[in-house]
């Protein structure tokens, strides 16, 4: 059985992923709040992170940190989404799940709190 919405190619079917996305980050945005919060650390962070950064390599670090906590949540939300398709019953693996999913958002954002610290101080302590 082949899948109806797998027929496009070329540029229509960049142009249909492409509205895609958009309407993922636009699902994220208005539905998580937690992605939100994370949008508006990286927004208020990108001009820290060139002023902070020594050279590009450093910057795209700090930066890249950032937008990695943003891909790890939307992982993280589209885990719960369809946990929650499929039942919100409790269930052990559903809670493994979503625990698992929450644990590489914590991890992602240790991740970047490090890389910060170590900018920071490379820059002001040592």
């Amino acid at each position: 059985m082949s899948n109806p919405y797998k027929g496009k190619t070329g540029l229509t079917r960049i142009l249909h992923a492409a509205g895609y996305s958009l309407a993922g980050l636009r699902a994220a945005y208005t539905g998580e709040s937690a992605f939100r919060q994370e949008v508006w650390l990286l927004i208020v962070a990108t001009p820290l992170a060139f002023w902070l950064g020594q050279g590009w390599v450093q910057t795209a670090l700090l930066l890249g940190s950032l937008m990695l906590v943003l891909i790890v949540e939307l992982l993280n939300s589209g885990i719960e989404a369809a946990i929650d398709r499929v039942s919100f019953e409790l269930h052990d693996l559903s809670k493994r799940a979503k625990d698992l999913a929450s644990a590489a958002v914590l991890l992602s954002l240790l991740l970047s709190a490090g890389i910060w610290a170590a900018a920071l101080w490379q820059r002001f302590g040592g």
